[in-house]
């Protein structure tokens, strides 16, 4: 992949919509002091997902905006778009349908930074490992800044081990590698939750199976209870009977005794 065209608007001192072609060999960009040339570079980190304020050399992300002067307002919002050539399709396999590659990067006050890869929205994360995968991004050792030769020149041995891995081409490797740790470690924290939570549904499961040995006997009892009501029910109304068949039985040998009687007189 290489740049063709870096486009700015409202961001810093360029205010006004303005293009830098980057052609093929050497492109050089030349002028007095003050009039953007860092401002430039601050773009390419700015665009390929620097998020360190300091870096852009401002207190706050949103310094990156045109403040404005005495003769112009300040902007609302600044927009920074990088055109990549990608002719030999070595972008990732989700930006990897089209020759050129637009990235755009769009800070509004109050409201933060947005990214699009051609028309779609992605987040910075993509945008990192897509020039991670390139060998290059924001923190590429090919990008110095204002001050980063002494840096280099004083850094400690893990610092200097990024630039070499940067050089190399292998920090997108690295950087896969630590979201595969961090997703490992997530995936390992939903394991050690769904160990509890197994736990739990299997005290649950013990106290399910008690009120269901609780609900089988109370049926038992039930089905037991409502039988030996139906013999006491039974056994009450055969006594019942007898005693009714008993009693009209006797009604009847009054009833034949007083009609003798009368008979008699």
């Amino acid at each position: 992949m290489q740049f063709t065209r870096l486009r700015l608007n409202g961001f810093k001192s360029f205010v006004d919509p303005t293009d830098l072609v980057i052609a093929d060999g050497l492109t050089g960009v030349v002028g007095p002091n003050g009039c953007g040339k860092s401002n430039l570079l601050e773009a390419l980190r700015w665009v390929m997902g620097e998020n360190r304020a300091s870096a852009m050399r401002g207190g706050g992300m949103e310094d990156v905006i045109f403040a404005g002067t005495a003769t112009r307002p300040a902007r609302n919002f600044a927009e920074v778009v990088l055109q990549i050539d990608n002719g030999e399709r070595l972008a990732p396999a989700a930006f990897n349908d089209s020759d050129s590659l637009d990235i755009t990067r769009r800070i509004t006050r109050d409201a933060g930074s947005a990214y699009k890869v051609g028309a779609k929205d992605v987040r910075a994360r993509d945008v990192q490992m897509l020039f991670a995968d390139a060998s290059t991004g924001a923190h590429s050792p090919a990008l110095v800044r204002q001050g980063q030769i002494s840096e280099l020149i004083n850094a400690k041995p893990k610092s200097r081990r990024r630039i070499l891995e940067e050089a190399a081409g292998i920090s997108g490797l690295y950087q896969r590698r630590h979201e595969a740790e961090l997703k490992l470690r997530g995936a390992e924290g939903n394991l050690t939750r769904v160990d509890d939570v197994i736990a739990q549904l299997a005290a649950q499961l013990g106290t399910l199976a008690r009120q269901a040995r609780q609900a089988a006997r109370y049926r038992e009892i039930g089905t037991a209870l409502r039988q030996a009501e139906g013999v006491l029910l039974y056994r009450r109304w055969r006594d019942a009977d007898a005693a009714y068949a008993t009693a009209q039985a006797a009604v009847r040998d009054c009833t034949t005794q007083a009609a003798r009687a009368e008979a008699a007189a």
